[in-house]
């Protein structure tokens, strides 16, 4: 493991059309140093879901040069690596979805969403009551499968949705398909939104479900409506200066639809992948941001270490008929928005290291970047990639590719 040391920046000439970001959402590389803070201390996913499954072989994400960012078990270190690799620690206050993604777009918070670890407030509760002639069963924290079979069948009875929360700053409204169409859960969720400007809490989500009493499912009609962006970040900047940027998964739901050109659904991973790569046919100049979800909900926040790997390998998979889309002018940046160690205690989010990987076909092989000191450099880099002026937080690693 090579120590720590900032990026530098150098004169750059390099020509880019297209920048494609794949967020391996949840998936962290150690635990960051101030874990401590957050209760995350040794927390380290990916080093633990591969000792959890007596190594874990990613030849692809290696050959891109994660195993020179990582060690664990199963590693294998490439002489030349396809990738320039390194490491990014978060400098706002959090460890949540928003607030990684908004990083990475240049906003930093420096104050944490709220979260409601003794259970949603009586306030919220009465206002959505007021608003929806509904009061709302549960609003305790409680994991998004078990709540379903405790109130599902009450909820059945009496119509009332059930909102619960987590240790993220959330507000989960579920409701069966039966009662409730899509549209009337979604409106329902946009009230709720509206209704909690004020508590600043990051994420209303909309938890549709299916089935009876013992055998309730979630559908993937999974909706976020989030709190918009506090501030302008480098996607508005991007649209400004005419950049085109595709926001595939859950993404849109992330920035609010700001910063958006076109909005593409996706809910697993492999839907993602598919998407990015439809992107890349229709798409010759702009930005390709992707979320790869399965990691965080299906894995690490179930406490699923062999699951959490098995979607590794799928990815890791995948990645040698994506890179063979990519042409000379495209870089590729691969990064994550926190960990989520699923052998961790509990079943929240873990303060973890990103890593770092940026592909360029016309720059290979690539060398160590460093560590970054906010995931806001992914925002200074992407801009000197589509030479659109930024004097926001993060330092520019684009150069570096250029030198090499």
């Amino acid at each position: 493991m090579r120590p720590l040391q900032p990026f530098e920046t150098l004169g750059c000439r390099m020509n880019i059309n297209r920048v494609v970001l794949l967020v391996l959402d949840g998936v962290g590389i150690g635990a960051l140093p101030d874990a401590g803070e957050y209760g995350d201390e040794g927390a380290h996913t990916l080093l633990h879901c591969a000792q959890a499954v007596d190594g874990l072989s990613l030849r692809t994400l290696d050959r891109l040069g994660l195993g020179h960012v990582v060690s664990y078990p199963g590693a294998s270190f490439s002489r030349a690596p396809l990738a320039h690799y390194g490491r990014l620690a978060e400098a706002s206050a959090g460890k949540d979805t928003l607030t990684g993604h908004w990083e990475m777009m240049g906003l930093i918070l420096r104050e944490p969403f709220p979260t409601f670890p003794g259970g949603i407030p009586e306030t919220i509760l009465d206002q959505l009551a007021a608003e929806t002639g509904y009061r709302p069963l549960g609003g305790c924290p409680a994991s998004g499968t078990s709540i379903l079979e405790s109130l599902g069948e009450e909820h059945l009875r009496t119509r009332r949705p059930i909102l619960y929360t987590s240790a993220d700053s959330v507000l989960q409204i579920a409701a069966h398909l039966d009662l409730y169409s899509l549209e009337e859960l979604y409106a329902l969720c946009e009230k709720a939104r509206r209704l909690t400007e004020s508590w600043r809490i990051a994420r209303v989500i909309a938890r549709p479900f299916i089935g009876q009493p013992g055998s309730f499912r979630r559908t993937p009609d999974r909706r976020d409506f989030s709190l918009p962006p506090p501030s302008g970040t480098l996607l508005d900047r991007l649209q400004q200066s005419g950049v085109p940027v595709v926001a595939i998964g859950k993404i849109d739901d992330i920035f609010a639809g700001r910063g958006i050109s076109v909005r593409r659904s996706a809910h697993t991973n492999a839907e993602v992948t598919r998407c990015v790569r439809s992107a890349l046919e229709d798409l010759q100049h702009g930005l390709i941001f992707a979320n790869l979800n399965d990691f965080d909900t299906l894995y690490g926040h179930r406490r699923d270490p062999a699951g959490f790997a098995a979607a590794l390998r799928e990815l890791d998979a995948s990645l040698p008929g994506l890179l063979a889309w990519l042409r000379s002018e495209d870089l590729l940046l691969l990064t994550s928005d926190h960990g989520c160690d699923p052998t961790f205690r509990g079943t929240d989010h873990t303060r973890e290291f990103a890593p770092l990987m940026a592909y360029c076909s016309a720059r290979s092989p690539g060398s160590w970047l460093g560590v970054g000191s906010t995931f806001s450099d992914l925002a200074a880099t992407i801009a000197h990639a589509f030479s659109v002026p930024w004097n926001g937080p993060g330092v520019s690693f684009f150069s570096r590719l250029e030198a090499c």
